[in-house]
């Protein structure tokens, strides 16, 4: 099957779905006034609960990054386990190996289950291993543990974009998935100070060493907080039993006016081949892995904050270190915010959009590696920091809106395979800032700069592509 018949059975699909709901549209009107406070009620149950949920795995997975020179370090672990430097990248490693792996299944899983017990019970499984951290003994039973959860967690984040997708129309999206990334940005501001007054607090509670109650506090409130979601998240529109019959149907009837596939118990069901067929058969779904990889891969310098700190100002305490990480995510979280507010008043224009931050961030990453004052490498830092994490959330929720049309599960495989293979950049991404290149990282900046470079072509082509599809349907 060629691109063209793919977008034909995508129409199909499509006008499949506006027919099944007609007697929807027909026989149900609503005022704006009630379209508007249906929204207001997901936005005040779904929002805040995937928030939090988002928050506490983005702790789990970096309180790992940075413990070379971080708070696991200066706490014992490494010394407890007789860790090194590299061992530390490994056990990053792993995680997202299985992470990346699971990712498509667990889509396929969701798609056919209730997000509001899937996504809760998920994270009890893995909140229960981070507490088994709190007991283990040496290195071969860090790598053990850090695989299950790789594998466990893996169904979280896909998760979150495919319910995200399917409750809000394509010009809502933007502010949504800004502040599902929000998340990811405030833990890396506070994740590290946070640690440091458990570990500090705790330290030799009970006979513990306190980075083993690092642990067992987060695995604690991670369960904590699943086990009260399940009584909060809402399952997809059609289904969710958190909404009457008629906000059932509202949520559906205002969905198809912008052709975002809504399935109901009546809708026909794509096997899971069939759903990973109409998903990899789709260029688009290949375009936004690429552009994806590209945003993740720079990201992890975001794992190397405190060590390019420490090589920027020298043998400056652990205590500013920390510090001097906030100024970086907090620039980051008010350019996310208001970049998520301009892309939904003009979703037509997301893919430029995230082309001028990359290029914003290319340009920054080159200059970085032409000069070596300190002070100026720092806000270079910071604002490179900020394109970065501005064009995560608007990504996802580019390609979530370019995904509108597909059915349901096929949605789903795509979320996850962009989510999926655009975190293997995680793997190669660690191993981009040894401490041999301090305090220069020309090599980890050069590789930066390329894959920016590249991901500008490919959010240019994606931005040109789609302007001139809506003016060829329009013309039609």
């Amino acid at each position: 099957m060629d691109s063209t018949d793919l977008e034909d059975n995508t129409k199909n699909d499509i006008s499949s779905k506006e027919i099944e709901h007609a007697s929807i549209q027909e026989t149900l009107t609503f005022t704006p006034e009630e379209e508007q406070a249906l929204v207001r009620k997901i936005d005040l149950t779904l929002l805040p609960t995937i928030w939090i949920m988002y928050l506490l795995s983005y702790l789990d997975r970096t309180k790992y990054a940075a413990s070379s020179i971080g708070n696991a370090k200066i706490s014992g672990m490494e010394i407890d386990l007789k860790l090194n430097s590299n061992d530390y990248s490994i056990a990053l490693v792993v995680f997202f190996v299985g992470y990346v792996a699971f990712e498509v299944p667990s889509n396929l899983i969701l798609g056919r289950t209730r997000p509001s017990l899937f996504l809760p019970g998920i994270m009890v499984i893995w909140g229960l291993l981070t507490c088994l951290m709190a007991v283990i003994k040496d290195f071969k039973h860090l790598i053990v543990l850090r695989v299950i959860i790789g594998c466990v967690e893996a169904g979280f984040a896909p998760g979150v974009l495919l319910v995200l997708s399917s409750w809000y129309k394509r010009t809502e999206q933007s502010k949504r998935f800004g502040v599902y990334i929000s998340a990811a940005i405030l833990s890396g501001a506070f994740g590290g100070l946070l640690a440091a007054v458990i570990v500090d607090k705790l330290e030799g509670a009970y006979g513990i060493r306190g980075w083993r109650w690092l642990f067992i506090v987060e695995g604690a409130a991670t369960i904590g907080v699943a086990l009260i979601s399940l009584f909060i998240l809402p399952d997809f529109p059609a289904t969710s039993r958190r909404l009457s019959e008629r906000e059932r149907h509202i949520a559906v009837a205002r969905l198809v006016t912008e052709n975002v596939t809504a399935v109901t118990n009546d809708s026909e069901h794509l096997s899971n081949w069939e759903a990973v067929k109409v998903s990899v058969r789709d260029w688009r779904t290949w375009a936004f892995v690429v552009g994806y990889m590209v945003i993740v891969g720079s990201s992890t310098l975001t794992y190397f904050y405190p060590t390019l700190i420490k090589g920027l100002f020298g043998d400056a305490s652990t205590e500013k270190i920390n510090y001097l990480t906030i100024p970086i995510y907090g620039v980051a979280f008010v350019c996310t915010a208001i970049t998520a507010y301009i892309s939904d008043k003009v979703p037509s224009w997301r893919g430029l959009i995230i082309a001028a931050w990359l290029a914003f961030s290319l340009a920054c990453s080159i200059i970085v590696c032409a000069v070596y004052n300190y002070t100026a490498r720092y806000v270079l830092l910071v604002l490179m920091a900020t394109g970065l994490w501005a064009t995560n959330g608007g990504t996802l929720a580019y390609a979530s809106s370019a995904f509108a049309g597909l059915h349901r599960q096929a949605r789903g495989v795509s979320l996850a395979l962009v989510n999926a293979l655009g975190n293997l950049a995680q793997i190669y991404g660690s191993y981009l800032f040894p401490d041999s290149d301090t305090p220069k990282y020309i090599m980890g900046f050069s590789v930066i700069s390329a894959m920016l470079a590249l991901g500008v072509i490919v959010f240019l082509l994606l931005h040109i592509w789609f302007r001139r599809r809506a003016r060829f349907l329009l013309d039609e």
